[in-house]
């Protein structure tokens, strides 16, 4: 399997992200990886694996600069040269931590989207209480309608199935309560959609719901999913942030924490995002994956590791079986 990694996406770029890409080479040994950068970052690893292939790109794309234009401006950018290796069948799939609304921008134009699919959705997943959640949109439409939303469940209870192994994964609508009549009417005439629908629809879920893993697909559009996203980072953070304080206050507390450190580890594992490393685009035609901007060495090499997985369980086309077979309502 060959796999496109942007070396000089992220906020770490380029070292966390070699360190990563080097670190998967060793764990898995069917896959080949192009790292594409500056030659002058990259040069350095020329001869350090034999299936380590090094592109060299003279520019970057940063994240403050406006998606479309860069992508049309900077086509010898590590991100726009990995979408071309990509569209030119040279790799099977392509990771970046770079900019997500250019790699978004890149992939619509250089590889378009899947037949039927309105428009693509991010979409991370979610560690819960009782596994993970895979949450789209995440980002990339702020402005949806019923449809859009209805597909957004399509692709998500596709991907749930080939990553998660769950025969019929359970699909919430996000939303201000639990009761059908809530919300605006997109989120009314969506809910409609997949009530009828042979999905394994619940119903509303509520944001408090999302951790407690009620639902291992839950659908929004992408302001609400943004939003969503950050806040239990952040609040995984944050609790992290206390614990570590509490329990170094004093001697019986650090005495404590060496007591407990193994079952504070397995939770610490559980809930970081890290450990799920990247997002794919989920209805463009081939496989791209998003990895988190502040992404070191760990999560680049579990972005690796999922892209991998995504591409040997077929998602992409498992998406577009099922697309076809959608007219009103979808065959499951």
């Amino acid at each position: 399997m060959r796999l496109a990694v942007d070396a000089m996406g992220g906020d770490y770029a380029p070292d966390e992200v070699i360190k990563g890409s080097l670190k998967a080479l060793n764990e898995f040994k069917d896959i080949e990886i192009f790292l594409i950068g500056k030659k002058e970052v990259l040069d350095k690893l020329e001869g350090e694996n034999k299936r380590l292939n090094v592109v060299y790109a003279s520019e970057i794309i940063d994240n403050n600069e406006s998606p479309v234009a860069a992508v049309k401006k900077k086509k010898d950018s590590s991100m726009v040269v990995g979408l071309e290796l990509l569209k030119n069948g040279e790799v099977d799939a392509f990771l970046s931590a770079g900019n997500t609304g250019a790699l978004m921008a890149g992939s619509l134009l250089l590889l378009g989207r899947i037949k039927g699919i309105k428009r693509p959705a991010l979409a991370p997943i979610l560690p819960t209480l009782n596994g993970a959640t895979v949450l789209l949109d995440a980002g990339s439409n702020t402005d949806c309608d019923e449809e859009n939303l209805f597909q957004f469940a399509i692709m998500g209870h596709v991907y749930a199935q080939k990553m998660f192994g769950i025969e019929r994964p359970r699909i919430g609508l996000f939303n201000v309560g639990v009761e059908e009549e809530k919300g605006n009417e997109v989120v009314k005439k969506a809910y409609e959609k997949l009530k009828n629908s042979g999905l394994n629809f619940i119903g509303n879920v509520e944001g408090r719901d999302i951790p407690y893993g009620v639902a291992e697909v839950v659908v929004c559009d992408g302001f609400v999913g943004n939003a969503i996203l950050k806040s239990m980072e952040g609040i995984a953070s944050v609790i992290s942030r206390l614990l570590k304080e509490e329990l170094s206050r004093n001697i019986v507390t650090k005495i404590a924490a060496l007591l407990i450190m193994g079952g504070l580890k397995r939770i610490t594992q559980k809930m970081d995002y890290t450990e799920y490393g990247g997002a794919p685009l989920l209805g463009i035609s081939k496989p791209v994956i998003k990895a988190h901007g502040n992404s070191k060495e760990k999560a680049i090499f579990n972005a690796i590791k999922q892209t991998k997985n995504f591409v040997e369980n077929n998602v992409l086309n498992h998406i577009k079986e099922q697309i076809e077979l959608m007219g009103d309502e979808i065959s499951v």
